[in-house]
Formats: C-alpha cells, sequence, structure tokens
C-alpha cells in the first residue's frame, strides 16, 4: 500500500471538508438560512406549494455549493422549524431535506465527498469539466425526487398560511458578510479555484469576522474532526482490500463498456453497495472499476442518488435523522425505506438514461 500517494491524494480533500464544514456552521450560526428560509415564507406570500418549491431551491443551493452535509445537518432543523411555526405538515420539508441533500451532490465536485474523490482521477477535469460531465444525470436528480414529493404530499401542499412575523436579525454586517461568502463560493468553484484554497479563505475570513463581533460561535466542535478520522480509517481499509483480492472480483461484477446497460449495471451496482455498507466505502471500492469518465458519472450516480433506501447508506442521512428527532419529528424507518423503494429505481434509470443519451 502506497499511504504516501493515498495522503497526496486524500489530504487536500479532507481539508476542504474541514474548512466547508467551518464556513456552512459559523454561516449556520450567524442566521444565513434562518433568514433564506423566513425571506422565502414572505416571498411565496402564504402559498404552501410557493414556499415549499423555494425550499427546495435552497436546498438544491445549499446542497451544490456547501455539501449534502450542509442540507442535511444545518438547513433540515431551520425548515423545519419554520414549518412548525407556520403550522404546516413537517414530514414534506423533512423528506425534501434528505432526499435532495443526497440526489442535488452530482453537480459539482464540492457537492459529495465521492465528487472530490472522482475529479482527482480525472486528469484536466476542473469545476466546469466535471459539470458539463454530471449536469444531465444532476438535473434528473432534482427534477424526478420533487415530482414524487410532489404526488406523496400533494394533500400537505396545498392550503395557505399566515405571513410569520418579522424577526431580529443579530449582526446584520456579518449576516451580510457570511451571505457574500457562501454565494461567490459557487462561483470561485466554477473559475478554476482550488477547492481547498477557495474554502479555506472563506473559513478565514468568517472565523477573523467572528473574532471580532461574535466569538461565542468560536468553538472547537465546528471541526469535523470524527468524520475526518472515520474518512481515513475507511480509506486505508478499502486500499488494504483492493490490494488483497477485492479489485479482482468487483471488477468481474462491475463489468464493462459505456452502453446503457452496462452503465446501468455499475450504478445499480454502486446503489447497492451504499444501501448495503455505506456510499463512501461504496465508491471507494469501485472506482477502479470505472476506466471511462462517463462510466464514473454512472458509479456517481449509484453512490450519491441512490443511499435512500436504508438509513446508514448516506452519513447525511443519519445526521439528518438526528436533526428530526432533535426537533420533535419522528422518523419511521419502515416508511423511509418504503418510499426509498419507491424513489431510487425510477431515479437511477432516468438518470443513467440522461447520462448515456448525452455521453454515451
Amino acid at each position: 500500500m502506497d499511504l504516501a500517494a493515498l495522503v497526496d491524494r486524500v489530504g487536500p480533500i479532507l481539508g476542504f471538508v474541514v474548512c466547508v464544514t467551518v464556513v456552512a456552521e459559523l454561516s449556520s450560526g450567524i442566521g444565513v438560512f434562518t433568514t433564506l428560509a423566513r425571506g422565502a415564507a414572505r416571498m411565496a406570500r402564504g402559498s404552501v406549494l410557493g414556499l415549499w418549491l423555494l425550499v427546495v431551491l435552497v436546498a438544491v443551493a445549499a446542497t451544490t455549493v456547501l455539501s449534502l452535509d450542509t442540507t442535511a445537518v444545518l438547513l433540515t432543523p431551520v425548515v423545519l422549524a419554520l414549518a412548525a411555526q407556520l403550522g404546516l405538515d413537517r414530514a414534506v420539508f423533512a423528506y425534501t431535506a434528505v432526499w435532495l441533500a443526497n440526489t442535488a451532490s452530482l453537480l459539482l465536485p464540492v457537492s459529495n465527498l465521492t465528487n472530490l474523490l472522482a475529479v482527482s482521477r480525472l486528469p484536466g477535469y476542473d469545476a466546469v469539466d466535471f459539470a458539463g460531465l454530471t449536469w444531465p444525470a444532476a438535473l434528473v436528480g432534482v427534477v424526478v425526487p420533487v415530482a414524487v414529493l410532489a404526488v406523496l404530499f400533494r394533500r400537505s401542499l396545498r392550503g395557505r398560511y399566515a405571513l410569520p412575523p418579522a424577526s431580529p436579525v443579530g449582526h446584520r454586517g456579518l449576516l451580510v458578510l457570511a451571505t457574500v461568502v457562501c454565494v461567490l463560493l459557487g462561483p470561485a468553484f466554477l473559475l478554476g479555484v482550488p477547492v481547498f484554497t477557495a474554502s479555506a479563505v472563506a473559513a478565514a475570513i468568517l472565523v477573523g469576522a467572528c473574532a471580532v463581533v461574535r466569538r461565542d460561535l468560536l468553538r472547537w466542535r465546528l471541526l469535523p474532526w470524527p468524520l475526518v478520522v472515520g474518512v481515513s480509517v475507511l480509506f486505508v481499509a478499502v486500499q488494504y482490500a483492493h490490494d488483497h483480492g477485492l479489485g479482482t472480483l468487483l471488477t468481474a461484477a462491475a463489468g464493462q463498456g459505456e452502453g446503457w446497460l452496462a452503465l446501468l449495471r455499475l450504478t445499480g451496482l454502486g446503489a447497492l453497495g451504499a444501501n448495503v455498507i455505506d456510499n463512501l466505502p461504496s465508491y471507494l471500492a469501485l472506482e477502479p472499476t470505472a476506466g471511462s469518465p462517463v462510466r464514473l458519472g454512472a458509479l456517481l450516480v449509484g453512490v450519491n442518488a441512490g443511499p435512500l433506501i436504508t438509513p446508514w447508506a448516506s452519513l447525511a442521512t443519519l445526521l439528518w435523522a438526528a436533526r428530526c428527532r432533535s426537533a420533535g419529528v419522528d422518523v419511521a424507518w419502515g416508511r423511509f425505506t418504503l418510499r426509498g423503494l419507491l424513489l431510487v429505481p425510477v431515479l437511477l434509470v432516468t438518470c443513467v438514461t440522461a447520462l448515456w443519451l448525452t455521453h454515451g
């Protein structure tokens, strides 16, 4: 096992995870997501459907630019609290957050840790090239879950609500700064700024600003050390398994080729592995079997959009469930699994079809 090569590949990715987590946590503490949610409630003018569609847009934007964990961990409690305040069905907002946290994480390298790993295997690819590869599946990954949610919760999305009273904002200058920092991250990534550099600068700006006016937000818990340690262990374990025969077995199972069935086979295998074990080890184990950009895109569909059947398939889902319980929303895993079984097969087939029609 070449540990030096592994560290060279993984180090910048884990550095990005730490920095973007700091940005997301501080932005949440400053009130960025709460302000966006309340703004959406006012913009919808009392329409439940309009509010939900605006929450969809916020969830997609947060997932795309700040990663799926931001939506699962930070946006979820905000929209649940807003729904409770307005007397709306919290289940539709809870499922919107967890489904889009996973399925909307296909567009940019920063949207998901698996994407960052994938783009490091694509020589010469930047964020624009990556988006050019994944956008068909990314578009379907938003449209299909939203359509399914609209059908499942059609009764809850009817009617109107009373506009919430205006609430005081904390430090307005800090709120504006944090919002601008989050908004500028997306263009920075697309313009080719290295993801670690962009996220480190953003984190430094917010940490510096908070050190001046909101020192109470600067705590050691901002740093996701358990996640970093866990991911590091997974990298080493999967690499060791590959060196001792796992690669040969998975290569035979994954097949080869870029036809529709070949891509669907790889996607299905990635989704199966994610729901049996977890999406990150599933990606790491199957990555060497991809062999081409379009096959790598198909694998990402499986491990990003597929882990919505079992609770442990994605760390984001487990974090989401914890936030739901903290908000007093019961997560019925049997119902979660049944709805996932309804969504995931349709989602995988349509995403792979879109990818194949565009790049196959």
